[in-house]
């Protein structure tokens, strides 16, 4: 498929939406923050939508980014948060991955998602910290859609914190993945599709790898 025919396949899904909501390409680039010009150009086939373009519009239209990606033509592939699933996983391996999408050429370690989650871990504790769980976690699946079985984790820990099921020193941890989760902007940013989720199946991994010693 040529790239014109995958931006055609998002012009038509973003003009459907539009149609939706009664809203014009105006207010689109109004409510974005895109340039006018380049929405209409990204509509009409005439310029590919950047991974952030699309985080954008999928939060302003209320659709999953999953399917702005694939009418865009970025691959979708799953595969990757099951390369992830074991914690020793090289490091090497997860830089390669970030460096071979083209989209994010920054440094990555484990160490950076630990002390994004250590300093989560007091705040998920605070009544704003837990607000923004409660207000934010639902909204995040609805925007992400279904990307991996890191999701279903995701879930339960929600469950088990909104419950309070757990030690204080438990549900500080579990807040501190929802946390991450909660928030786009971490170690990798989320609007960077699919590689921004790596990350967060990392911190979920790194929590319940803790919360088994804790038991």
């Amino acid at each position: 498929m040529s790239d014109q025919q995958k931006t055609s396949k998002l012009g038509l899904l973003l003009k459907e939406l539009l149609k939706e909501r009664s809203l014009s390409m105006r207010k689109l680039s109004e409510f974005t923050h895109i340039d006018t010009a380049t929405v209409s150009r990204i509509i009409n086939g005439k310029r590919r939508a950047k991974p952030e373009h699309l985080q954008k519009m999928a939060e302003c239209l209320d659709v999953p980014i999953t399917d702005l990606f694939v009418a865009a033509g970025y691959t979708v592939d799953q595969s990757q948060d099951k390369e992830i699933s074991d914690i020793h996983m090289s490091v090497d391996s997860i830089q390669k991955i970030l460096e071979t999408s083209g989209l994010y050429n920054k440094p990555f370690s484990i160490e950076s998602v630990e002390q994004q989650l250590a300093k989560y871990q007091q705040y998920s504790q605070t009544d704003e910290g837990k607000e923004t769980i409660f207000k934010g976690f639902k909204e995040k699946l609805m925007k992400v859609g279904s990307i991996g079985p890191f999701i279903s984790q995701m879930k339960e820990m929600f469950e088990r914190f909104r419950s309070k099921e757990g030690t204080p020193v438990e549900l500080a941890i579990i807040g501190s993945a929802l946390i991450y989760f909660v928030f786009s902007v971490d170690v990798i940013p989320d609007y960077i599709f699919p590689i921004g989720y790596l990350d967060d199946a990392i911190a979920v991994k790194l929590v319940l790898n803790l919360l088994s010693t804790k038991t």
